[in-house]
């Protein structure tokens, strides 16, 4: 084999190399893109969930100590989506412990609640009543679906991370690794999303 062929074969290479590169690059950053809106879509769903449980805990339908607490835990969550960490709009790093924590403590304080079904029942009776809780239920529902997305593409951002061509050459550049979302979103067994 003479130097020419050589040097061509190398160069050859060397393209494939570099196009293989740029394609998983393009996928990590699609990736990334993905979880970045996906966040997005969570904050979204769960300030709304906020919204509908102090619409419930306003409307004077819920015994007085109970809507204390649902209005206190929601307007906490509303409070740490308002207050985020600077430059944690597009980080993936998930929402944050004081964003999950409180998420997770209107889940329990809403779960308490609601969980007695013959308090839902009564709450279902009168029409505003059943407006609010079917409006808590289908924003319930979304966030959990919203959830579950989020964390799909952090699982998918994280294997494409994981081999070893895209450790190798460096291609998540500085790009922090995603982070699932956990927090508990689990409705009251009475609760329906329809």
């Amino acid at each position: 084999m003479t130097w020419s062929e050589l040097a061509l074969v190398v160069l050859v290479a060397a393209a494939v190399v570099v196009w293989l590169a740029w394609v998983s690059a393009s996928r990590l950053d699609r990736l990334h893109r993905k979880v970045v809106a996906s966040r997005i879509a969570l904050q979204a769903q769960l300030t709304r969930r906020a919204g509908a449980a102090i619409d419930l805990a306003s409307s004077g339908l819920l015994d007085p100590a109970g809507a204390v607490l649902v209005a206190d835990a929601a307007f906490a969550v509303v409070d740490a989506a308002e207050a985020p960490d600077p430059g944690a709009e597009l980080a993936l790093d998930g929402l944050g412990p004081s964003r999950e924590r409180a998420e997770s403590t209107l889940t329990i304080t809403l779960r308490s609640a609601l969980d007695d079904e013959e308090a839902l029942r009564e709450l279902r009776e009168s029409t505003d009543g059943a407006e609010l809780v079917g409006n808590l239920g289908a924003a319930w529902y979304r966030a959990q679906l919203a959830r579950r997305f989020h964390n799909e593409a952090v699982a998918q951002a994280q294997r494409a991370r994981r081999t070893w061509y895209v450790r190798l050459l460096h291609l998540t550049g500085r790009a922090g690794v995603p982070q699932t979302v956990e927090l508990d979103d689990q409705m009251p067994d009475g609760l329906d999303h329809s």
